[in-house]
C-alpha cells in the first residue's frame, strides 16, 4: 500500500515563495506528536525566514511556518483527538513547520488550547498577546494614568497593545500608516497617523512609546517621549534601521528596551493565557484574516504591503 500524502508548502530557494508540494505524510516517532494541521500563521516572522533575512534559517528545501494549530493524531505524551497549539523548538527555523497538512513536531512544541477554541485564534494569538503583556507590564512597566503611545495600532501585536494598555489604565493613542486603518484602531485608544505626529497631535508629552514598526515612524515618534521616559521596540516591518543623534538623545534621557518574545515566553506564558480567555469571549479583540493553503501568494502580499488587518491565517481545516 502507498505511503499517503499530504500538501505542504516547500520552501526551495530564499527569497522566492514556497511551492505547494505532495509530499509524505510523516511517520509518527517516539517524542513527536504528529498533527492534522487546522490553522497556520503567516507572520512578518516567517516572511524574514523565507527572504533569508533572519538570524536561524533552515537547511532548503524546508516547510515554513513558524506557529499553527491542529488535532492530535499520533502521540505518546498528548492525548489523540485534542486541540493543540504548535510554537518553539524551532518550527520553521531549523526544522520543518506548520505550513502543511499534517506536522510532526517535537512533544515540547505541543500545547494544549480550550476545546472550542476557534483554531485560526488558537494558532495566532500567542505571539500578538505575549508580545502586548510584555510590552505594556514587563518591559515598559506602564502605570496608571500614563500617557501611551502605541505604533501600528490596528495591527494584530499593536491593537492587542492598546487594549491591554488601556486595561492598565493608560490613555492610549494608536498611530497607523494609512487612512483606511483608522477606523480598526481599537477603542478607547485615540486613533492618529502617522504623517501627523507631532507634540501638539498628541497633546503633549507621552511617558511611554511602544512602537512595532520601527523605521522612520519610529525616529519621528521617539521625540515625543517626555524625559526620562520609555520606548518599548517591538518589530521593524517599516524598517529594519532608524539613526539617532547621539547629543540629542542623551538630552532627552528616553530609555530604549527591547521586546523579545523568544527569550520571554515562558515569563508570560500564564498571563497570555488569560488573554486567550478574554480573545474567546470577545472582552478583547485580534482581528484575522484567512487564506487557503493555495492562496499564500496573496496572503504575502497584503502582509507585505502593510494591507492585512490583524494576523494572517492559512486554514487548512
Amino acid at each position: 500500500m502507498s505511503q499517503p500524502t499530504s500538501q505542504s508548502l516547500v520552501l526551495e530557494e530564499f527569497g522566492s515563495l514556497p511551492r505547494l508540494v505532495e509530499r509524505p505524510v510523516p511517520e509518527p516517532g517516539p517524542n513527536h506528536t504528529l498533527v492534522r494541521m487546522r490553522a497556520a500563521a503567516v507572520s512578518h516572522l516567517d516572511l524574514n525566514v523565507i527572504d533569508g533575512k533572519f538570524g536561524i534559517l533552515p537547511d532548503l528545501p524546508a516547510v515554513p511556518g513558524t506557529e499553527g494549530s491542529g488535532i492530535v493524531v499520533a502521540s505518546d505524551t498528548h492525548p489523540e483527538g485534542s486541540l493543540v497549539r504548535l510554537r518553539g523548538k524551532a518550527l520553521g527555523l531549523r526544522r520543518d513547520g506548520t505550513w502543511t497538512e499534517y506536522a510532526l513536531v517535537p512533544d515540547a512544541a505541543v500545547e494544549a488550547v480550550p476545546e472550542g477554541t476557534d483554531p485560526a485564534l488558537a494558532c495566532c494569538y500567542f505571539s500578538p498577546a505575549g508580545t502586548a503583556w510584555a510590552s505594556v507590564h514587563t518591559v515598559a512597566g506602564v502605570r496608571p494614568g500614563e500617557r501611551v503611545l502605541v505604533t501600528g495600532a490596528a495591527g494584530a501585536v499593536g491593537a492587542l497593545t492598546a487594549q491591554v494598555a488601556a486595561r492598565a489604565g493608560a490613555e492610549v493613542i494608536g498611530v497607523v500608516g494609512r487612512p483606511a486603518k483608522l477606523p480598526h484602531v481599537p477603542a478607547p485608544a485615540k486613533a492618529l497617523l502617522a504623517a501627523d505626529l507631532s507634540p501638539e497631535s498628541v497633546g503633549g508629552p507621552v511617558d511611554v512609546l511602544i512602537d512595532t514598526v520601527g523605521g522612520p515612524v519610529l525616529r519621528d515618534a521617539l521625540p515625543l517621549v517626555r524625559p526620562r521616559g520609555r520606548a518599548a521596540l517591538v518589530g521593524y516591518t517599516a524598517g529594519r534601521e532608524f539613526t539617532v543623534d547621539l547629543a540629542d538623545y542623551l538630552l532627552a534621557d528616553v530609555a530604549l528596551l527591547p521586546v523579545n518574545l523568544m527569550s520571554r515566553g515562558k515569563e508570560v506564558a500564564a498571563d497570555t493565557q488569560r488573554l486567550l480567555g478574554d480573545l474567546t469571549s470577545g472582552e478583547l479583540t485580534l482581528p484575522i484574516e484567512r487564506h487557503r493553503i493555495d492562496g499564500l501568494a496573496p496572503a504575502v502580499a497584503r502582509l507585505r504591503s502593510g494591507e492585512a488587518v490583524g494576523k494572517v491565517v492559512l486554514d487548512l481545516g
